[in-house]
């Protein structure tokens, strides 16, 4: 059986969100399936071309899902069937959302579906950095004190194990039945990304 003391110390590092995701997805509902896949995937390209064409790279342009399957309405089916793609959108510009969202809006009508959007830190390993030193201090100060109040000295580290996760600002949206255009300044504010780092460490008795 192992001595000594096992304690969990968290740490927590912030900075400015520099990159803007956004999720869209494209629906449409046809008589047949072949109509249904063919019908989504025209709306699709129009909407990444739209993209494109507001400086959107192609590589930061996902599809992350796609569906068909048949509408119901209670338990019973309906005639008709829905096809849909589900896209991810990256953008560093973080004033530039309602601009985005015109230009999908104007390419799919009132086929395109706003998902949600969230800020978000590119490279976070600099955060990860800082998060994980605050933890592994605060973990030792407190092995230190559970000691002292025992009666014992700390020796060394004979475990460590790392959780960590990320707070960011998620926002949903429905659009309705309209594909009227939307205030191309439309205020979202970054604001500060954190990430939080729990170390569970493990110290032997001096």
């Amino acid at each position: 059986m192992d001595t000594g003391v096992r304690v969990v110390g968290s740490g927590q590092a912030g900075a400015p969100a520099d990159v803007l995701r956004v999720s869209f997805s494209v629906e449409h509902v046809a008589q047949d399936v072949a109509a249904a896949v063919s019908q989504v995937a025209q709306r699709t390209d129009a909407v990444v071309a739209a993209l494109r064409d507001q400086g959107v790279e192609a590589d930061d342009i996902s599809t992350t899902a796609v569906n068909v399957y048949q509408e119901h309405k209670g338990l019973e089916p309906s005639a008709g069937y829905r096809g849909s793609h589900m896209l991810i959108v990256t953008t560093k510009d973080l004033t530039g959302f309602g601009r985005l969202l015109n230009a999908a809006v104007g390419a799919a009508g009132n086929s395109l579906g706003l998902q949600g959007l969230h800020f978000d830190v590119d490279d976070k390993t600099e955060l990860l950095v800082r998060a994980r030193e605050l933890a592994f201090r605060h973990a030792r100060e407190k092995a230190e004190e559970l000691a002292a109040l025992a009666g014992y000295s700390l020796g060394s580290v004979t475990s460590i194990s790392e959780t960590h996760h990320q707070d960011f600002l998620a926002q949903s949206a429905s659009l309705g039945g309209s594909a009227a255009k939307f205030d191309s300044g439309l205020n979202i504010t970054p604001g500060e990304q954190t990430v939080q780092i729990a170390l569970e460490v493990h110290f032997s008795w001096a």
